[in-house]
């Protein structure tokens, strides 16, 4: 699916996603990745939900969102508190849905001046 593209500037916007992929600002990723409004994309090194680990959600810990999306692949699962711990005790908030809602749910608060963060997982 192709979305508009935001006109924030140099803002990391989702363009367009599909099945094994995610656009941010035209440039397609293959691969899980982390997301943040005014950084690089982070390649998320984790390829699928059975092997998310405690170290992954800790990626972004330094970066101090206010939430982070998680979108927790095609369909909706939903990560053991254990594995989000060290966000919820920098009081970051985790929000999980599914890819393509948390596509569409990043730019919202992206586009609303929010400091947020997407854990996008692309499995393969």
């Amino acid at each position: 699916m192709k979305l508009h593209q935001d006109s924030s500037g140099a803002l990391n916007t989702v363009t367009g996603y599909g099945a094994g992929y995610v656009e941010i600002n035209l440039v397609r990723h293959a691969g899980s990745i982390l997301l943040l409004p005014e950084a690089p994309v982070i390649p998320w090194p984790v390829s699928s939900f059975e092997d998310l680990s405690a170290e992954h959600f800790a990626m972004l810990v330094d970066a101090a969102p206010e939430v982070v999306i998680f979108g927790s692949g095609e369909r909706l699962r939903f990560p053991h508190p254990r594995l989000t711990a060290a966000l919820t005790a920098k009081r970051i908030g985790v929000e999980t849905m599914d890819f393509k809602a948390a596509c569409r749910t990043y730019n919202i608060l992206m586009a609303e001046g929010r400091k947020v963060a997407a854990a996008l997982l692309i499995e393969g």
